[in-house]
């Protein structure tokens, strides 16, 4: 987010104030974690079982199979991230979709892995995290969309942020709510223990719902109006 303090010109890093994890709900902790990484605190870093399922590997259709299908499904590497995947980007690397970023992004998160306890990479992504268009770290998010510090976040606020974070400037609870609203109720139905898929980010954009070109309606001139004929009064007169 540009801000400009003291009359300086506007920074061109976002503002961000960090959120101690103590003062986080812990349901929108809980909702994060479903929302955008399931296995967070099982994995070292990255998913290996997410990313099979991302690029449609098989191991037993064979090694050249495997790898083919990969190579078709190499742009959905980008939903297989994980939380730590996402502190490592946001923390030092682009956004580019270069496979030589996505490297770097694997070997960063297993780093940060090594060297920080899970409480602490998931309270540095909630902080870091973008949640719509020039809205950074969850305490600035809580308060924009809900008016409340992120301590006091409700079930359905938690999850309708969580939600956000796919698409933060494009589906959000004030731009394009509906889509955002779609994914809330799919994390509060995991939360409360129903079996749904979950769509990861390359995905999300089926929860959307369609825009409906404008309804123009026709020039009041070329409107053809049939007027009825009044009856014959002489005619149809009672005797």
């Amino acid at each position: 987010m540009m801000r400009e303090a003291n009359g300086a010109s506007a920074s061109v890093c976002p503002t961000v104030r960090p959120t101690d994890l103590r003062d986080i709900s812990p349901v929108l902790q809980r909702m994060v974690i479903i929302g955008e990484d399931s296995r967070f605190r099982t994995h070292h870093g990255i998913d290996p079982v997410e990313i099979a399922d991302a690029l449609g590997a098989d191991g037993g259709r064979g090694f050249a199979a495997t790898l083919a299908a990969a190579w078709r499904h190499r742009d959905r590497l980008r939903g297989a991230s994980t939380i730590t995947q996402q502190l490592a980007k946001n923390l030092y690397l682009s956004s580019s979709r270069n496979p030589l970023r996505k490297i770097k992004e694997a070997a960063t998160a297993l780093r940060l892995e090594l060297a920080l306890p899970k409480d602490r990479i998931l309270e540095l992504y909630l902080s870091v995290a973008e949640w719509g268009p020039g809205i950074w770290g969850v305490d600035a998010a809580s308060r924009a969309y809900f008016g409340v510090p992120p301590s006091r976040l409700s079930e359905e606020q938690a999850a309708e942020l969580a939600a956000t974070l796919p698409h933060p400037r494009t589906s959000n609870p004030t731009f394009r709510p509906e889509a955002t609203l779609a994914r809330r109720d799919l994390i509060l139905a995991r939360y409360h223990g129903v079996e749904v898929y979950i769509p990861p980010e390359e995905e999300a954009d089926s929860l959307l719902v369609p825009v409906l070109p404008p309804v123009v309606p026709p020039a009041v001139d070329s409107l053809q109006i049939a007027v009825p004929t009044p009856p014959d009064s002489d005619r149809d007169s009672l005797p």
